[in-house]
């Protein structure tokens, strides 16, 4: 990879009902303190310390808590972080940015609070060549092994048990079928007819059989969207730990405290 590649980092609000928001009594679970730190501002700084990553967007409704992140005010100015509206959900945001920005374009999460350079860094530089689109998965044994506490939601097939990390890269034109398609899917994911229609039923006959494996998704996804899709292992437990509730909080408080006690290499 050479130059920069555009970032994108999802922060809006999921609304009054968000967990983690109402947790903290504040209305963006990006702005959530964690170990004394905005989690917004501990993806931020990863970012800006990350080889790859060049100009990096923040999707929120309200930029006045961007600017009020510290230390971020000469990184506004300089245009490296700039503030941009959301767009009502993830996926919508995303199709905003591809078409103002164009691709590649790398995205992530303001709630990776665990995330670093070294995870940044492996996603970015070993990206499937062959792929419009790729995600950060961290397999199920890699995860347990390290935090058999944590639950995490897990993509379960027979070849492969992983947990979604929040690290995405829209490499060519051709992935902005699969931000449609997950705009779809997030439309209609109160709906299970309408969501088994989005797959087809065959496949969802078999995931519920335990038949269906992770290759034959990427494949019916592949021909529904129109997009190679790929994917990216990523060896590090923390990768998959967001924080998407208060026990995810704690866990994330107690990682960030044993990083900050250990000795500079």
């Amino acid at each position: 990879m050479t130059g920069g590649i555009t970032t994108l980092v999802l922060a809006g609000s999921r609304g009054a009902e968000d967990p983690v928001a109402k947790h903290a009594g504040l209305s963006h679970k990006a702005v959530v303190p964690v170990a004394g730190t905005p989690m917004l501002a501990r993806v931020l700084e990863t970012l800006l310390a990350s080889r790859g990553v060049g100009c990096i967007g923040v999707s929120i409704e309200r930029p006045e808590l961007v600017e009020g992140l510290p230390g971020m005010a000469a990184h506004l100015a300089s245009g490296r972080v700039r503030v941009l509206p959301a767009a009502g959900s993830p996926a919508r945001s995303v199709l905003a940015t591809l078409a103002t920005c164009g691709t590649p374009l790398f995205v992530t999460t303001a709630d990776h609070a665990l995330l670093t350079p070294a995870m940044v860094e492996h996603f970015l530089y070993n990206l499937p060549p062959d792929a419009d689109v790729a995600a950060g998965l961290a397999r199920a044994e890699t995860i347990r092994a390290a935090y058999p506490e944590t639950q995490r939601t897990y993509l379960r097939f027979p070849d492969l048990t992983a947990s979604g990390c929040n690290l995405f890269a829209f490499r060519t034109p051709h992935a902005k079928g699969v931000a449609e398609f997950w705009r779809a899917v997030e439309q209609n994911r109160k709906q299970p007819l309408k969501m088994i229609r989005l797959l087809g039923l065959w496949h969802v006959l078999r995931f519920a059989a335990g038949r269906l494996t992770f290759a034959a998704v990427v494949e019916r996804l592949e021909e529904l969207t129109e997009a190679r899709i790929g994917w990216v292992d990523m060896p590090f437990a923390e990768a998959a730990i967001d924080v998407d509730k208060p026990a995810d909080l704690e866990l994330a408080e107690v990682i960030l405290r044993r990083r900050a006690a250990l000795p500079s290499a």
